[in-house]
């Protein structure tokens, strides 16, 4: 079996080690003998829908973000057709903005997402920074935890259609007010946990990669891995305080 990965814009969007969780990614799949094929699409690479099966899009400063908001609208309607068909995105605080609706900042003109979620996100007075924990419904076993650190002033709010990854239990997550982290709709999902995310939490990247898999070939089982030392690295972010 084989993933093929569609890796965004990672010059302008790769910060806090996000390119760390597409190494997680690809790795676990290794360890698993499933072949991931690994594509850097930069600026005015066209985006195939037929090919890619996961996407994986980082962080970035107001400044990135304007450039590729701008692409992201002129291959708008091969994302959203790759989003209709269940193909799997994973999006990371600059870049989950951009799923969305649209990103208002303080200044400047205000940048248009692919609406791929429904959410939208406006710049806030204060910066949330710290480690975050959340309880999610999408995973149960072995844990419901998923842990990551923050780091934006951008206020995310999620519309009907549109449902968060979890719960806070500590951290600010979406805008510090709703008790809500991230986002998701059918295979989309977007978040503001960096550090790297999925690194951290094999449970939710064991989850994405079978989530690509049925996509492809229909329901699979994953062969069981060692996975002591990402626990001991799940573990312990839990135990930190904000």
């Amino acid at each position: 079996m084989q993933i093929n990965l569609a890796y965004l814009y990672p010059g302008l969007l790769n910060i806090y080690g996000d390119r760390g969780n597409v190494l997680a990614f690809a790795k676990r799949c290794f360890w698993r003998d499933i072949k991931v094929k690994i594509y850097e699409i930069e600026l005015a690479d066209k985006i195939d829908p037929e090919l890619y099966d996961f996407y994986f899009i980082g962080g970035g400063q107001d400044q990135q973000q304007i450039a590729v908001s701008e692409e992201l609208q002129k291959q708008k309607s091969f994302f959203t057709e790759a989003a209709e068909n269940k193909a799997v995105f994973l999006a990371i605080c600059g870049g989950y903005q951009l799923l969305g609706h649209y990103y208002k900042p303080h200044k400047g003109d205000e940048l248009r997402g692919i609406s791929i979620l429904d959410a939208y996100t406006v710049a806030g007075h204060s910066r949330y920074i710290g480690n975050v924990t959340i309880e999610t419904k999408l995973l149960s076993q072995p844990s419901n935890t998923l842990v990551g650190f923050e780091n934006h002033s951008g206020l995310t709010y999620l519309e009907p259609g549109t449902e968060p990854i979890g719960k806070i239990i500590t951290g600010n997550g979406n805008n510090g007010e709703d008790k809500l982290e991230g986002a998701h709709k059918q295979n989309v999902f977007g978040t503001y946990l960096h550090g790297s995310f999925l690194p951290k939490n094999p449970h939710f990247t064991d989850y994405l990669i079978r989530l690509c898999l049925e996509r492809r070939y229909g329901q699979v089982e994953l062969t069981e891995i060692d996975n002591k030392l990402e626990w001991a690295a799940h573990k312990k972010a839990v135990k930190r305080k904000y």
